[in-house]
């Protein structure tokens, strides 16, 4: 199973609110969601994708595109994506792992464009006064 030419090929984004001076709770959605999984011959089919972070009223990010899916079994995964509409789940997995992993840098740099916050989870950082048994504890080390 391998997935090759990641393509993308339409990006919409917006801004809805115009003022963020006041901080607002925003929560972030992502999804992903294949539309179309159709075999294209010598094992190969190719996949259309959506990619989606939705800021809720605050703005949204789609991003759409395509790949190919190389694998032994392409053609009996778009037959079955033709009548049921679905896949294997560790084909549909591997894909949309693919497909959130070349979107996200992607949303990341529009979302700052936007001046929208970035739509992956920032590290929080947090500081114990004291540690374990008592023993006072340093902060990072920062070389």
């Amino acid at each position: 199973m391998k997935i090759k030419n990641m393509d993308i090929e339409s990006i919409e984004a917006r801004r809805f609110i115009k003022d963020f001076s006041r901080p607002m709770n925003i929560r972030i959605d992502h999804n992903s969601s294949v539309t179309l999984f159709s075999y294209i011959g010598n094992e190969e089919a190719q996949v259309e994708f959506e990619y989606v972070a939705s800021y809720g009223t605050a703005g949204i990010i789609k991003i759409g595109g395509k790949l190919i899916y190389e694998g032994e079994n392409a053609k009996e995964i778009a037959e079955r994506w033709e009548s049921k509409k679905n896949m294997p789940n560790d084909v549909a997995s591997h894909i949309h792992t693919a497909i959130m992993h070349y979107c996200l840098p992607e949303a990341v740099m529009l979302a700052r464009d936007l001046k929208l916050p970035p739509p992956i989870p920032l590290p929080q950082i947090k500081f114990d006064k004291e540690g374990a048994k008592g023993v006072k504890k340093f902060g990072p080390e920062v070389a």
